[in-house]
């Protein structure tokens, strides 16, 4: 039955109506082999109500399904899933459009009852929010939005426009435990439990596995944690119960698949070994020779009974797994590899077998029986499913790296109301809750991120950031979990953990990433669908073709064996070709040199977000740069001040720096900076009130400061104010614009006050990367909102020839896609939420991992070192990735398109040469474990030698 079309016109109505409420889950799929695998599970999942999108992975075992919670539940999509023959569990409960969507929560002071339906129709009428929530006793919103098309700062905007006053608390997901609890035996005991939990404050959502004693707690982090659910169980039973962490399946899972190929390869061994000795190798051994052509029954002889006896068990027992796959492939309406390798082995064994029982029924028919060939055919075809699975385990290192930079345990501090400590305490470091204090030795990895509220210590943060000396830390400045303090002890008080925690969402990048398929795998995956089903008509038509050409004598008698007749050398060359065609290797040439790709880029801190991602990278010839942050350093600091009229200049500067302070711009931040100089509270300077403040992006911002009109901005804001500019003022920005400096003007109550030059220094090393990037064919231009001639300066120090200046955001994204329109595949740099629309528009956004996390969201590419080196590297990495993908298509195609003419007898008349089946399935088995181990080659990327010269981590800016 054909699957329901699930987006545009062809997407049912019920569907629609609940489009909203999308959701995700992440399920780990059992024994799968193969693409063929992956694609009948896919099929099957998109036929069922209320699923939005199936993407199945037979690489990394998983499945992620989009689906619409109203119409189809978690449990049902897992059923289905063992219902088409593979163990299902799911690792990770759906959160809404998790896929390209934050939650974050919003506190609303004062907002009333009749308020509150006001704010969320305010908060839905925005593009690109998909859930808001307002609960008005809390005096909080809960908004589920796409970072990609509205920001945090427009929900802000859009509450505070109905009236109230929002407050942002946090963006992000709600966190999720997941406990085992020992000692319930009832279901009285788990709804006891589950209340109890759900009587917790912050406790949000309750999932329970009763045949697991599972319990999965959604929570809110900065309200409660796992200690406390931990601590409620085991109260409640009066010590009946016990709580722990619910034990990691991802790892041990694989590694329990891969011991169990390996003991069915060994005992297949120890049956194989001996018909393989009696078949070809005891023949030739006079005393033993004669012992197996003792007649039993018969022509019946002890050798054949001996070769029957112990291939039965190879076949049906340890070879069950492919007759239980076959089984479930067929019943959905698909064919596999195991169909293939159940046709071969069954057609040897049945005809041994049929061969056997005439010779035992016959006293003249000599048999000629091939136990040897099924027998020889399951356990190469075992062996080399271990390897392959051994192998595919090595393209994941990249993120049981990153998990095992996660400190175990961690020192729990107590501190008492006046902050002096009075306990500590060991505990597994998972759980930790948010404002914990943590103890963190020397040498000892940070647990969690959070800020220093005690002492001082350099951390080393290459392993996340790739700075490679340790920086300084002291009280109050930031530290992520999973580096290393170096030399000092520091008190931590953590503010991001479980999966809010830098590292894991890194980990879960990369998972994502991993799992999501390239436009190229497209190409294996239309191949695979037909591949099987073509292989067997292939098979038989070998088959058939020598039979008749034995039968007719179309070839001379002296071309068969001593050893068997001519239906048998028909049966041996169709088998042959049945077992030596590889659907595997065509299946595993895209993902398994996508997750090697994506893990090696991890490890040099360029974070690829998929397949996607880097088939477009590989392509790219064209880059825009954004200027500040990305061409420059980012930290902009005022290297001159010129007043316009007569004015005390901390007067000016206090004016200057209260409309400002709003604005989150690298500019304005360096203008404020400038002004704390000119107070004598310069930690925390409080400046006059700023109303009616507006930011004009790309542009500048104006505010009402002590009853004046302050507008602070570039001169196209300035001159769109209708304030004229003087001649002198000009000459001033041209002077400044000529040294690569950005001039800001001020104008008080419609007069030029004053002119504000500002030096962003070029990142170390920039201009050879625009040089590099010229050897490399990839032409390169500047888009900033700055102004001409600053633009034009620092082009011209970095190579760059392609100018645009004066840029909106909107503008930026519109010169992407007008280089798009002229053939080029267009990548962008940059930093910003202005940035964001470039990102999104330009084939391969990427995001400078020092910026903002939108701008980060909507790109492709996340360059986690902030180096422009880094850019280099992702074009690079990816284009030597594809290439590997190329080489994997050619060996798993070439493969395939010479090893069936040979396994058919092609070569046969002409050389004699043929492959006997277990030859051909030893074959097949090594085609799968090279495609992957092509890919595992990538391991040993290392980046362009032209890099090796630049130091681009040189950059040290003093706060």
């Amino acid at each position: 039955m054909a699957s329901t079309e699930r987006s545009g016109k062809g997407m049912p109505e019920k569907e629609k109506n609940v489009e909203g409420s999308q959701a995700t889950a992440v399920y780990s799929v059992i024994g799968m082999t193969c693409s063929a695998c992956s694609g009948q599970v896919e099929r099957v999942l998109r036929q069922l109500p209320g699923i939005h999108d199936a993407v199945v992975d037979a690489l990394t075992n998983r499945a992620q399904i989009t689906f619409y919670p109203a119409l189809i539940t978690e449990e049902t999509i897992r059923e289905t899933i063992e219902d088409v023959g593979y163990q299902a569990t799911l690792i990770q409960d759906h959160q809404t459009n998790a896929k390209s969507s934050q939650m974050c929560r919003i506190r609303i002071n004062g907002i009333c009852t009749s308020c509150s339906s006001a704010v969320e129709s305010a908060l839905q009428a925005l593009g690109g929010v998909l859930m808001a929530q307002v609960a008005s006793a809390d005096e909080e919103a809960q908004v589920h939005y796409d970072p990609k098309m509205v920001s945090y700062k427009e929900l802000l905007e859009a509450i505070e426009d109905t009236g109230s006053v929002a407050i942002l608390i946090t963006t992000g997901y709600m966190s999720q435990f997941q406990l085992k609890v020992d000692g319930v035996s009832t279901d009285h005991s788990m709804r006891l439990i589950e209340n109890s939990l759900r009587s917790l404050p912050g406790v949000q959502d309750i999932d329970i596995d009763p045949k697991l004693n599972k319990f999965s707690v959604s929570y809110k982090p900065d309200v409660t944690g796992p200690r406390n659910f931990i601590q409620v169980i085991e109260s409640t039973g009066s010590g009946r119960y016990k709580a722990m962490i619910f034990p990691e399946t991802g790892r041990e899972v694989h590694e329990k698949e891969i011991k169990r190929y390996y003991r069915s390869f060994l005992l297949s061994l120890v049956f194989t070994i001996p018909v393989f000795l009696t078949s070809m190798v005891f023949m030739y051994v006079p005393g033993i020779k004669s012992g197996l052509d003792r007649k039993v029954v018969n022509m019946l002889n002890v050798g054949e009974i001996l070769r029957w006896a112990l291939s039965t068990p190879v076949q049906f027992v340890i070879g069950r797994r492919f007759y239980s796959g076959s089984y479930r492939a067929l019943r959905h309406g698909s064919a596999n590899m195991d169909v293939l390798i159940a046709l071969g082995t069954n057609a040897a064994y049945f005809y041994s077998v049929y061969s056997v029982l005439r010779a035992a029924a016959s006293k003249d028919f000599m048999s000629t029986d091939f136990f040897e060939t099924s027998s020889m055919l399951i356990s190469f075809i075992l062996l080399g499913k271990y390897l392959e699975i051994s192998a595919k385990g090595k393209t994941s290192t990249a993120i049981a790296k990153l998990m095992d930079l996660a400190p175990e345990t961690a020192i729990l501090l107590t501190l008492d109301s006046e902050g002096n400590v009075t306990r500590e305490e060991e505990i597994d470091s998972r759980l930790i809750q948010k404002n914990d204090v943590i103890k963190v030795l020397p040498g000892a990895k940070i647990a969690s991120d959070g800020f220093v509220i005690w002492g001082q210590s350099h951390v080393n943060e290459s392993m996340i950031t790739g700075e490679a000396r340790p920086v300084a830390k002291r009280k109050g400045d930031t530290v992520i979990g999973g580096t290393v303090n170096e030399d000092g002890v520091l008190h931590v008080e953590a503010t991001k953990v479980g999966s809010e925690s830098a590292l894991s969402q890194i980990i879960q990048l990369v998972e994502s990433a991993q799992m999501a398929k390239a436009p190229v795998q497209k190409f294996a995956d239309r191949i695979s669908k037909y591949f099987v089903p073509l292989v067997i008509s292939l098979s038989f038509s070998t088959w058939l073709m020598w039979f008749l050409a034995g039968k007719f004598h179309w070839y001379p008698k002296s071309w068969i064996p001593s050893s068997m007749d001519s239906f048998e050398l028909a049966l041996q060359f169709g088998i042959s070709v049945m077992v030596i065609a590889c659907p595997c290797a065509l299946g595993l040439a895209t993902p398994t040199a996508v997750m090697v790709g994506t893990g090696v880029g991890a490890s040099q801190g360029v974070l690829i977000k998929g397949g996607q991602a880097l088939e477009s990278a590989h392509k790219v010839n064209c880059i825009v740069f954004d200027k500040t942050g990305t061409l420059t350093v980012g930290k902009p600091v005022v290297v001159n001040t010129r007043l316009l009229k007569t004015m005390v200049l901390q007067e000016f500067y206090e004016l200057v720096a209260a409309t400002e302070v709003n604005s989150e711009h690298p500019l304005a931040k360096a203008i404020v900076e400038s002004a704390k100089k000119f107070r004598d509270d310069e930690e925390n300077p409080t400046w006059p009130e700023a109303k009616n403040f507006v930011s004009i992006t790309g542009h500048g911002v104006k505010a009402i400061v002590r009853d004046k009109e302050i507008i602070v901005g570039n001169k196209s804001l300035i001159l769109d104010q209708n304030v004229t500019i003087p001649s002198e003022a000009e000459d001033m920005l041209a002077e400044i614009e000529s040294m690569a400096q950005t001039g800001i003007l001020i104008s008080i109550d419609g007069e030029l006050a004053g002119v504000v030059a500002i030096s962003d220094p070029l990142k170390p090393g920039a201009s050879e990367v625009i040089s590099i990037l010229k050897s490399m064919k990839v032409k390169s231009i500047i888009v900033t909102g700055d102004n001409w001639g600053t633009a034009n300066s620092i082009a011209k120090e970095v190579g760059i020839e392609n100018v645009i200046a004066e840029a909106k955001p909107e503008q930026k994204a519109v010169k992407v896609k007008d280089l798009q329109a002229s053939g080029n595949t267009v990548a962008m740099v940059g930093d910003g939420i202005n940035d964001s629309p470039a990102l999104v528009a330009a084939d391969v956004g990427m995001a400078i991992g020092a910026g903002t996390d939108i701008a980060i969201e909507a790109a492709d590419i996340v360059l986690m070192r902030s180096n422009l080196e880094d850019v280099i590297t992702a074009i690079d990495l990816s284009r030597k990735t594809f290439s590997r993908i190329r080489l994997n298509y050619i060996w798993a195609l070439g493969y395939n398109l010479l090893g069936i003419p040979i396994a058919a007898g092609a070569l046969f008349p002409s050389t004699g040469l043929r492959l006997p089946p277990w030859i051909a399935g030893a074959a097949m088995a090594a085609s799968s474990v090279s495609v992957v181990c092509c890919s595992l080659l990538l391991k040993n990327y290392r980046r362009p030698k032209e890099l090796d010269g630049l130091d681009m981590q040189g950059v040290e800016v003093v706060k």
